[in-house]
């Protein structure tokens, strides 16, 4: 056989640099996001929504995102710490938190661009596959795509709770009952009460019963904040169904309180630990300043 030149050698990967940054940092799945950001040539630049939803180990980020030519532009935002203002101050990572997180981005969303009364989506959770549709008047909803970025889509994953909020909430996301939890594979079919049982936390309810029965140590140590609260297994079902209609009532940020102080105040207050430069004549006084200071 004739000699031939191995192009694609050890020494050809060790130089081998990823196209795009934050595909390099294992941060953006572009296949995933191309198809995403891709609009229709006949929709005339019209923007095309995507509802990005991201974990943290103590928060969830849920945010109506469109694609620009100089990147992604927010169009609303709701965050699961903002949740503490409508009575739900433990679990913020959960899926019952997440869920919540969904309703409040979507009803903001669309007070801000007042459709929240032609859509009010579904005032009572029931657990029921349900997807926003034309109101009376003739009128679309909102749409927004879902896009989980890097997080895994396995059956009951919390994304999906985020997701089933805002649909809730009154936008329109395109999905199948086949990831919420309580989907049966051979029967293809939702049973609504486990679903339901997730949206109020009865999951974690169930949780607390069994670890308080078991392990009444680890129960006090584990739920702590919530007994120091009032909050037992019994009580969450009660607790998310009143900051859903807090949810609904006000969902809009607080508005920043005004700062009584003044520009002049937090200034003084920074400068105090700023260094700032000084001239050679004041570096000969302080000099002096510590030489006579050693003699007395």
């Amino acid at each position: 056989m004739p000699f031939t030149k191995v192009v694609k050698s050890k020494a050809y990967y060790s130089r081998y640099q990823t196209k795009y940054r934050r595909r390099r940092e294992g941060k953006t799945d572009y296949y995933a996001r191309k198809r995403l950001i891709t609009q229709a040539k006949n929709k005339y630049n019209a923007p095309k929504y995507r509802l990005v939803v991201r974990f943290t180990n103590r928060d969830i980020i849920a945010q109506i995102v469109s694609s620009e030519i100089t990147g992604d532009k927010v169009f609303s935002a709701a965050y699961s710490h903002e949740l503490a203002r409508y009575g739900i101050k433990h679990g913020l990572t959960n899926w019952a938190a997440a869920y919540s997180t969904g309703l409040l981005l979507a009803r903001r969303t669309l007070a801000k661009l007042g459709l929240d009364e032609s859509f009010e989506g579904i005032t009572e959770a029931d657990g029921e596959y349900k997807v926003t549709e034309k109101s009376e008047d003739d009128r679309r909803p909102f749409k927004a795509v879902l896009d989980v970025g890097l997080k895994r889509t396995s059956t009951g994953a919390r994304v999906f709770g985020a997701m089933k909020g805002a649909s809730d909430g009154g936008i329109y996301v395109p999905h199948s009952e086949s990831r919420f939890p309580g989907f049966d594979v051979e029967t293809k079919e939702l049973e609504a009460e486990v679903l339901r049982k997730y949206i109020f936390g009865g999951h974690v309810a169930e949780y607390m019963e069994t670890l308080a029965d078991d392990d009444e140590e680890r129960y006090k140590s584990q739920f702590q904040q919530y007994l120091d609260d009032g909050i037992e297994a019994d009580g969450l079902e009660e607790m998310y169904q009143a900051a859903h209609a807090k949810i609904r009532e006000n969902p809009n940020l607080e508005n920043p309180e005004k700062d009584t102080k003044g520009k002049e105040h937090w200034k003084a207050e920074s400068n105090k630990y700023r260094l700032r430069k000084i001239g050679r004549e004041e570096r000969r006084k302080n000099v002096q300043k510590k030489i006579a200071a050693a003699h007395s």
